[in-house]
């Protein structure tokens, strides 16, 4: 991968605050086709871009970057398309009666130039939908994706250097040195998707500039089985939401919590289900492998740490294969885990599940509470009680129930964190507003009567004065 040049990071900043200054309010048609241009790049490069993360992976299914990338991408464009003038219009506000006849109303203003830091482990879909907001909203964008997909972040640059004027959109690549500098330009607003460690240094060193952040970061997102679950039907959304990408999913499901005395029964449909989606590992193009050989590592050091600490570790190889030199990994059942390992401590990140069991729905809820908020939770079950109490009494970025992962690509709802999980959030209309400047404008009326609230105080400015304290 050609590494962009630190002086062209500049450069380029430089080309697009210039580009919007001469443009500052890009009109409809200029933004749907910026959005049409950024479809045509989704449609018309699909097989290529399946094949650089593939590469880049080592192995990673081409139906899964099918569905939730490109699919997903396409969808946000459409629905952007769709609801971009209605996002655009001026909106009228209420106005109190002091003020009356003037009015108000709401203008979304583009921001100006915007930075965007995409992950490795969905690099089309977390770089080009949060494009997709940006140029609704009227802005410039600059993208730093991961250096750990080289050759994808090299097709990317490509694909929008032939599809973009460098300054409506550009891609810069590069180490993490580069990254380091990409996140201390003074953007109008900064988006970055990644682990908590790493967001909170983007945010200190946005806030030397003091640019807006939306971060979108992870954590360990719980999933719940109540006692009146249909547990065939849970377990089998588990299998596959904990191994989409092999695990590598920010809000895939990091552990999973259980009715106590359930956890072998748990464990064992688990495997079944397993089974069922991936019957092979080694040469199954439907299993996705790990990203690296770090990566790779670190998961089987968690699980080392695990088995030496005496927990019940159940590796799932339904062939019995070897996966030999490649980075895929065995679907691992973890139980009996205590709570200072670090399986219990990180994001997993991988095809690695602890079973949990708690006691009560009291104790299933001071579970989740005492960890940092989730980006995400699962809930399964038939009781509506303990389904509400779970929604009210704890916080998460988003919840799917009897399900997994279905919040995440409601076009008509926001996506984000919340506390180490993220701030902000993007998607659809949320994206629009994130990305723009809800700017409140009041018109004066030619009939109002503040010149009488004036100086030189008097008998008008009291009797004035009292009525208004009167009507509001």
């Amino acid at each position: 991968m050609l590494q962009t040049r630190q002086d062209d990071l500049g450069e380029r900043f430089q080309l697009q605050r210039a580009a919007f200054g001469t443009q500052p309010f890009p009109d409809l048609g200029v933004r749907k086709d910026r959005l049409k241009r950024l479809l045509a790049l989704t449609e018309k490069h699909e097989a290529d871009i399946c094949a650089a993360i593939d590469a880049d992976f080592g192995g990673r299914s081409a139906h899964e970057t099918r569905l939730a990338e490109l699919f997903v991408v396409r969808a946000g464009i459409h629905h952007a398309l769709a609801h971009l003038k209605g996002w655009m219009r001026e909106r009228r506000v209420a106005t109190t009666m002091p003020f009356l006849p003037g009015r108000n109303r709401l203008v979304p203003q583009p921001l100006g130039v915007v930075g965007i830091v995409s992950p490795w482990n969905y690099p089309f879909q977390l770089a080009v939908a949060p494009v997709t907001a940006a140029l609704a909203a009227g802005n410039r964008a600059l993208i730093k994706p991961s250096e750990l997909t080289p050759a994808f972040s090299a097709l990317l640059a490509k694909l929008v250097a032939e599809h973009f004027a460098a300054d409506e959109l550009s891609v810069i690549t590069g180490d993490a040195e580069m990254g380091k500098a990409f996140v201390s330009m003074p953007f109008d607003h900064l988006l970055f998707t990644g682990s908590t460690s790493v967001g909170r240094q983007v945010a200190i060193a946005a806030a030397a500039n003091l640019t807006p952040v939306t971060l979108e970061l992870g954590g360990k997102s719980p999933a719940i089985f109540d006692p009146s679950c249909d547990l065939d039907a849970a377990v089998s959304s588990i299998a596959y939401g904990k191994l989409l990408n092999a695990g590598q999913t920010c809000i895939a499901p990091d552990y999973l919590l259980v009715p106590k005395g359930q956890g072998d029964a748990v464990s064992a449909k688990l495997a079944t289900a397993i089974a069922r989606l991936y019957p092979t590992l080694r040469d199954n193009p439907d299993y996705t492998a790990i990203i690296s050989d770090r990566h790779h590592q670190r998961l089987r050091d968690m699980i080392a740490e695990a088995r030496d600490a005496g927990a019940d570790v159940t590796e799932i190889n339904p062939a019995g294969e070897e996966l030999g030199a490649s980075r895929k990994m065995l679907p691992t059942l973890v139980r009996n885990a205590s709570a200072n390992l670090r399986l219990m401590r990180e994001e997993i990140f991988g095809p690695v599940l602890p079973i949990v069991e708690y006691a009560g729905i009291d104790d299933a809820i001071d579970h989740v509470n005492g960890a940092d908020r989730p980006l995400a939770l699962y809930w399964f079950g038939r009781d509506s009680g303990n389904r509400q109490r779970m929604l009210h009494e704890t916080v998460a970025g988003g919840v799917t129930i009897n399900d997994c992962m279905l919040h995440l690509v409601q076009e008509n709802q926001p996506f984000g964190g919340v506390g180490a999980s993220g701030m902000g959030a993007y998607h659809g209309e949320w994206g629009f507003r994130t990305f723009s400047k809800e700017k409140p404008v009041f018109l004066q009326s030619r009939l109002s009567a503040g010149a009488m609230l004036r100086p030189p105080y008097g008998k008008t400015f009291e009797r004035l004065f009292s009525l208004l304290r009167h009507i509001t």
